[in-house]
């Protein structure tokens, strides 16, 4: 300890040269590498911000600013430390100590100087200033550590969150890429629409769960390749509610928003949609961004009911859905998006397959 704190960045500062220079002898001498001195006291902020001081040995009775204002100033610099400070001072009054004390003073040596103890008390606070920088340094490791762990959670979270919406998808004889690639898109349309970003990626990782519910419709009619009858489409629409319910009970904003979209994604703005017949800004502005990004994605994709739909075709069919099934606003935060839409779509394209066709309506 003693020979770690011989290299320590001490500060003299006194307007009395004479003093100056009789504590930096006896610091030489006694091994302390790095001393700097000064006896103007206007200096002393400056210093303190262009070096890393591990001690100043301050005066108290200075022209311009005394060692009170001084410590005022290195308070404001150490905001989240402590000032490490030795106070050098001829008065031995409690008024002038108590005050030095509550500016932040750790100690005092009393003029004139004894140099056994000057040296034993400047040790004992650098002793101090080193274990307070190890201190420092370990919580700034457990920190790191906590912010890992609970990023590696969250990560964990959104995993289990994508996987699962994954496996609607699959019993819907979709793909693991339709969910990132309608996700992506809700998350450029949110951003484009002026949602800042931390909502936009709440979209995108709330997303992938929306279809969740079509886990609980039979096979008989979520894999029927034809058209539904009144009483099967019936059922089908109960997949919204299914998928709120199961993602319900957690008070978490991803999990609450995940429900909120999965309940209402498939209303329409002209309130002819299901499972509530909720209409314009009644419906969630998360669940009006993430139909138009799913139902593009739906028809630009082969599916086994039909064959995939040109760009132009799809746009032309969001545009004609403007005020009917889409928010028109969205509607042209979507136009303003599709250079971005149509990069994510082409980096997670998956290989067409010969599927038979059929409608695919009942999916819209």
């Amino acid at each position: 300890m003693i020979n770690s704190t011989l290299s320590a960045n001490i500060l003299i500062v006194d307007d009395q040269e004479m003093n100056v220079r009789l504590l930096e002898k006896i610091l030489e001498h006694a091994g302390y590498k790095n001393v700097t001195c000064s006896s103007d006291s206007r200096k002393v902020k400056e210093l303190y911000l262009n070096n890393d001081f591990d001690l100043v040995l301050l005066d108290i009775r200075m022209p311009h600013l005394d060692g009170f204002e001084v410590m005022e100033q290195l308070n404001e610099i150490e905001k989240e430390s402590y000032i490490p400070v030795l106070v050098l001072t001829a008065q031995n009054d409690q008024e002038t100590r108590l005050h030095a004390l509550e500016l932040g003073a750790k100690d005092f040596l009393t003029k004139p100087f004894d140099q056994t103890e000057v040296l034993l008390r400047i040790q004992n606070q650098l002793e101090v200033r080193l274990l307070h920088h190890q201190q420092l340094d370990l919580n700034k490791i457990l920190d790191q550590r906590v912010k890992e762990r609970t990023q590696e959670l969250n990560d964990t979270r959104l995993e289990v969150i994508r996987r699962l919406g994954r496996a609607a998808e699959f019993r819907d004889n979709e793909t693991g890429y339709h969910i990132i690639r309608m996700s992506r898109f809700s998350q450029i349309i949110a951003l484009n629409h002026g949602l800042n970003e931390e909502m936009a990626e709440l979209i995108l990782n709330a997303s992938p769960m929306h279809d969740i519910g079509k886990i609980g419709i039979p096979d008989n009619i979520l894999l029927k390749p034809g058209k539904l009858d009144k009483e099967e489409w019936s059922i089908m629409q109960t997949h919204a509610a299914i998928g709120a319910d199961i993602l319900s009970g957690h008070d978490s904003e991803l999990m609450e928003t995940a429900k909120e979209i999965a309940m209402t994604h498939h209303e329409k703005f002209d309130g002819s949609g299901y499972p509530q017949g909720l209409k314009g800004e009644d419906i969630p502005l998360t669940a009006r961004i993430v139909a138009i990004s799913d139902v593009f994605d739906a028809l630009t994709s082969v599916r086994p009911y039909k064959e995939a739909w040109s760009v132009e075709k799809a746009v032309a069919e969001i545009h004609n859905c403007s005020g009917k099934h889409f928010d028109p606003e969205l509607v042209e935060a979507f136009d303003r998006s599709l250079p971005e839409i149509l990069e994510v779509r082409s980096q997670y394209q998956e290989e067409e397959q010969d599927f038979n066709k059929n409608t695919f309506k009942r999916f819209l």
